[in-house]
């Protein structure tokens, strides 16, 4: 069995991963902390979790934490770069759910985040966790940075155009709408119910700490000599917990709508957790919910050249903890989709 230690197991990632792990036939969660909730019961924090688990909340320890084979952080941005080194040392390794180690250009990541980097020499290192494209490097590594959220729903629907360089990259419009629970659990009076209920609102228009992430991994995947992406990138909030729709806007350089629907079935036909939808028919939030799934569709409107993609999944799964699993699954040579085969929840 594998020995999991979690850090920061209160919070929805954190909550989402004790789910999705209870149901793993290989993993042992030994240790989950909160410097908070030390000493209090799991299941008193998440009832849904009595009968599953018989742990208690604990503060976190390089000592403790050595004796876990894999430490997933499920913490705020800024924590798990002060403990990092002092895990991989004891050969333990990690997988960050945060974005500490996502984005390479560190003073970059501290323009955004507003912090110094605490451990920049490990950024490098740092596998990119998107396992549809970085598969065989996330079985060799020591430390996986966990895609965000929206980078995953946005990074999946283009990929497959950019690695061939198939759509203009020199304009590409992304409308991304999650829901609430992509802020996190910490109270803040605008995700109030009554602020939210039957609303929708646009944040971040004026710039997003996602944008450096999705340049990043999009750019990489420009070939030679192309114009870098220029990426407008607006994201929304949805009167719902959880979720992410997001709508892309491309033009192609010279395929039809039908040779690209091909490129992308073609692409995604072996990957366990994308589903490439048929044309007319378009993905929903619910569909993936609780999933580590995202389905994707292509569609182009009568007398325009600009393509429309259309990617759903679930922020706290695909988006955040069960690709976190899927990526534990690589690095320890288990079968990908183990503990993370249930359909969706519907209604």
């Amino acid at each position: 069995m594998i020995k999991v230690g979690i850090v920061g197991g209160t919070g929805y990632t954190g909550a989402e991963l004790l789910r999705l792990l209870a149901q793993h036939p290989d993993v042992e969660v030994t240790t989950i902390t909160s410097r908070a909730e030390s000493g209090k019961r799991v299941d008193a924090l998440f009832p849904n979790l009595r009968g599953v688990y018989d742990l208690c909340f604990s503060t976190p320890s390089p000592e403790a934490l050595a004796e876990c084979d894999v430490v997933f952080f499920a913490t705020p941005h800024g924590v798990a770069q002060a403990m990092m080194a002092d895990i991989l040392a004891t050969g333990t390794r990690a997988i960050d759910l945060s974005a500490d180690f996502r984005v390479k250009d560190v003073p970059l990541w501290e323009k955004w985040y507003k912090q110094a980097h605490a451990c920049p020499e490990l950024v490098e290192e740092a596998v990119y966790g998107l396992p549809e494209f970085q598969r065989d490097a996330i079985r060799s590594a020591r430390l996986i940075a966990c895609p965000g959220c929206y980078p995953t729903s946005v990074q999946l629907a283009l990929m497959p155009f950019l690695e061939q360089a198939l759509i203009e990259p020199d304009t590409i419009l992304i409308n991304a709408a999650s829901g609430i629970s992509g802020a996190g659990k910490s109270a803040n009076a605008t995700l109030l119910l009554a602020e939210n209920y039957d609303n929708f609102r646009a944040y971040g228009v004026a710039g997003h700490r996602h944008l450096p992430e999705i340049e990043q991994s999009l750019r990489g995947f420009q070939p030679a000599g192309e114009v870098p992406a220029n990426i407008v990138f607006v994201p929304h909030l949805l009167p719902m917990i959880r979720g992410i729709h997001s709508t892309i806007y491309v033009k192609s350089k010279s395929l039809s709508i039908e040779q690209l629907q091909s490129v992308l079935e073609t692409r995604y036909q072996d990957e366990p957790f994308v589903d490439v939808l048929p044309r007319g028919m378009y993905p929903e939030t619910r569909s993936v919910k609780s999933t580590n799934l995202c389905r994707i569709s292509l569609e182009q409107q009568e007398g325009s050249d600009w393509l429309v993609l259309m990617s759903v999944i679930d922020n706290l799964a695909k988006g955040a903890s069960a690709q976190a699993v899927q990526n534990m699954n690589l690095m320890f040579d288990l079968d990908e989709r183990s503990g993370l085969k249930q359909a969706a929840l519907l209604p």
